[in-house]
């Protein structure tokens, strides 16, 4: 058991909590998430299986695709529909906001571009961000006051596919790191009338998508058998440069020997980054990077 099993999260349990889940139902210790999604999200979690669980690092920096719902008309400390109110109030019969007078799709479009691109994002504060080694989220439960960094997140696609009655769809594509709950807070802001993520799915991760996902009820339901959906560790990281070694590399490298030319019959791609090491079969062998020497530097050994 070693790969990757896509999980379709449901809203309501942590990562962490399908991971337990799974750990059971598969009856394998070695498992881990690519990327914690939040209990209000549902979606794409890819989960490392057996030695797979050394890619993880690897594969939580994808890009990733959301499908978001924000609704405008009030604000939440949490930036999200299960958050405690802050600002705006709640209509008695709709147990939402009511809708901005005047807000329009135009409107809500006319702040996109802010959003794409490269920028600075802060995070919220009630998110996994640690200080002094303690998450945000756990201060912020303390009502003590939490005001995470900005970081650098990238946006490559976002697009308002409808407005109606106070409610935007909007699909996101961005990089690891980008909260969307910061995104629907801070788009109220500029339109100054506020807004919270009503909900949130996961389309894609890296280069997998709902398409190979495994509802979670279903992959407890099969047990073991579910392994039959793994995707094996050859396959992983595709947008990565690859060297492909010789006898003599595949040896020096399973020993986490640096690798010069002597040990390469092809490479592929730059080698600015991480490298994908793999014989001439294409099996995964392990990870390596390139330092001042020219050399091949395992980082990752999977053999």
């Amino acid at each position: 058991m070693n790969g990757v099993l896509v999980v379709d999260k449901p809203v309501g349990p942590t990562s962490h909590d399908v991971v337990v889940r799974v750990r059971r139902a598969l009856g394998v210790s070695r498992v881990g998430h690519t990327g914690t999604l939040d209990p209000l999200a549902s979606g794409v979690l890819p989960l490392v299986i057996g030695r797979a669980t050394r890619l993880a690092s690897l594969m939580s920096a994808a890009t990733k695709q959301y499908e978001a719902a924000v609704r405008f008309g009030a604000t939440t400390d949490s930036y999200d529909v299960q958050g405690r109110l802050v600002s705006g109030e709640l209509a008695t019969d709709l147990n939402v906001p009511s809708p901005p007078a005047g807000l329009t799709a135009n409107a809500i479009e006319a702040w996109l571009n802010e959003f794409r691109g490269t920028y600075l994002q802060t995070p919220p504060p009630f998110s996994a961000k640690k200080f002094g080694g303690v998450p945000a989220y756990r201060l912020a439960r303390q009502k003590r006051p939490v005001t995470p960094p900005p970081v650098s997140v990238s946006v490559e696609r976002l697009t308002l596919q409808g407005y109606d009655a106070g409610l935007a769809h909007l699909i996101v594509t961005c990089s690891a790191g980008f909260y969307v709950r910061s995104l629907a807070h801070e788009l109220g802001q500029r339109l100054g009338c506020g807004a919270y993520l009503e909900a949130l799915r996961r389309t894609r991760a890296g280069d997998v998508g709902l398409d190979q996902a495994i509802p979670l009820d279903t992959l407890e339901t099969e047990g073991p058998a579910s392994v039959a959906r793994l995707i094996p560790m050859d396959v992983l990281l595709p947008w990565l440069a690859r060297a492909v070694l010789n006898e003599r590399g595949v040896d020096r490298a399973s020993h986490g020997n640096a690798l010069g030319v002597d040990d390469l019959t092809t490479r592929d791609g730059s080698w600015d980054g991480p490298v994908r090491l793999t014989d001439a079969t294409g099996a995964l062998l392990g990870i390596a990077e390139t330092r001042a020497d020219g050399l091949l530097h395992p980082v990752i050994v999977l053999v």
